[in-house]
């Protein structure tokens, strides 16, 4: 089996700062891909960023210059360090691996999503 585990969520003012943390564990042969989602009310779930083999990232265009993500291969863990945070950013986030099983084949899993909030 393969967990993810989140923390970091929470209420912040509009232009805070929030760091999201993701931790894997299990039969992990390796992880070739961390990515963070979110979705929000009414919407559908979407791709915030990504950290891929090799540490190339890719970010949402509304995210851009705002958000970074990390990761720590050692601790299987991916950050998600959210800066000048919006209103609009208010979701719950949810945290994604792509895992290359001990039996090698290619599963995806899921963290257990935690609440932003960005209000005054």
């Amino acid at each position: 089996q393969v967990q993810l585990v989140e923390s970091g969520g929470g209420l912040v003012q509009p232009g805070g700062s929030l760091r999201l943390s993701c931790a894997a564990s299990g039969s992990i042969f390796s992880i070739n891909a961390m990515r963070w989602y979110r979705q929000a009310p009414g919407k559908e779930r979407e791709l915030v960023a990504e950290v891929v083999s090799g540490g190339y990232t890719n970010y949402a265009d509304s995210v851009k210059g705002r958000f970074t993500i990390s990761r720590d291969n050692v601790k299987n863990t991916v950050y998600l360090q959210m800066n000048r945070l919006k209103p609009e950013d208010t979701a719950v986030y949810y945290c994604n691996a792509e895992v290359v099983v001990l039996s090698r084949g290619t599963d995806n899993y899921w963290g257990q999503g935690t609440q932003v909030t960005v209000s005054s």
